[in-house]
């Protein structure tokens, strides 16, 4: 479901941008392969939690009211899958 604000696909193309740009370089993708980020792709805050918790895009929600958030998870093409298998980045 998109953001009253932003399209789904606007708020992926931002998230992807800003994750790409400012956070990525900033974390070790290695140690945290898997597990979720969270980002307020209005102000670039991020949060990164346990696997399928919700823990993280609930700590944006918390500090920053309405956020739109975008979730993937680090190393992954996608943040879930039905039925299928998640293929990782290459």
């Amino acid at each position: 479901m998109g953001h009253p604000r932003y399209t789904s696909s606007e708020s992926a193309r931002i998230g992807e941008e800003i994750y790409e740009r400012d956070i990525k370089p900033h974390i070790d993708v290695q140690a945290n392969l898997g597990r979720l980020l969270s980002i307020d792709i209005e102000t670039g805050d991020y949060e990164i939690g346990d696997d399928d918790s919700l823990d993280a895009p609930l700590r944006l929600h918390a500090k920053h009211p309405g956020a739109a958030v975008y979730t993937l998870r680090i190393g992954y093409k996608s943040s879930e899958t039905i039925g299928g298998i998640l293929e990782p980045v290459q």
